[in-house]
């Protein structure tokens, strides 16, 4: 039989451990997680620095995968992807120089990372965590088939590693976390290339951009272009938004 002085001893003991059960238990719900990855994604767009120009290869990463996604939706030859360690791209497709086809490959880059993001948000409102994982998976697999250069690979390999260390190695608990915080990246991440976007043109550094060339293409003035990403964008980050919230809100 325990003594009365091991009871005693015992109960504090208890409640401390159900206390720091309880806290765990809080830290995982999907409120808590959905709070706390958009508030470290906001933080990597919003401050820049290192931490942005690492995370921006995602960007690149997807908003060239929308461009070749695009070249061979609308029937053109894909012929490979480039990444430079500046964080710029650039996919090269086979056919017509211009036509709808064209302007709508141009068009897709800087869609791309809102729109996956977009996505992801809704599978993520559906519990669908497994699924968002398999989905940045194929999209690795696809941009490493298909890129050209050293650094492109490099790239490419970096993100399939980490992939696949939160998929097959990491607690089960990690990878919800891993996939909101991915999927505000992209929602936020999305936006801020824009705004690059405008900036550099007004500096006469762009004249080559999607933008110049949808301009040439649809003679549609290239700062409107500017502004149809804009609208796209934050479109896509409030809609997502509102997914990913939803825990909270409820």
């Amino acid at each position: 039989m325990s003594s009365p002085v091991q009871l005693a001893s015992a109960g504090p003991a208890a409640d401390a451990l159900s206390a720091t059960s309880t806290l765990v238990e809080q830290a995982q719900t999907p409120a808590v997680i959905t709070l706390v990855a958009g508030g470290v994604a906001l933080l990597v767009v919003l401050v820049g620095g290192r931490p942005w120009r690492l995370a921006r290869n995602v960007v690149t990463i997807v908003h060239e995968a929308g461009h070749a996604f695009a070249a061979v939706l609308v029937g053109r030859r894909l012929q490979g992807i480039k990444l430079h360690s500046d964080t710029s791209g650039v996919t090269v497709s086979r056919g017509k120089p211009e036509g709808p086809g064209m302007a709508f490959t141009a068009m897709s880059g800087y869609l791309a990372p809102s729109v996956l993001g977009l996505l992801l948000a809704s599978l993520l409102g559906a519990d669908l965590v497994g699924t968002v994982l398999g989905l940045i998976a194929l999209l690795l697999l696809g941009v490493l088939v298909m890129v050209r250069n050293a650094y492109g690979v490099f790239t490419v390999v970096v993100s399939a590693v980490v992939l696949a260390l939160v998929a097959f190695v990491a607690p089960v608990e990690v990878q919800a976390p891993f996939s909101y915080l991915v999927t505000w990246f992209l929602l936020f991440g999305g936006v801020r290339p824009v705004i690059e976007l405008q900036v550099k043109r007004r500096q006469g550094r762009a004249r080559d951009s999607d933008a110049d060339q949808l301009g040439r293409l649809t003679a549609v003035p290239p700062v409107l272009w500017v502004l149809v990403f804009t609208v796209a964008t934050v479109s896509c980050l409030i809609a997502g938004g509102l997914w990913l919230l939803e825990p909270v809100a409820a």
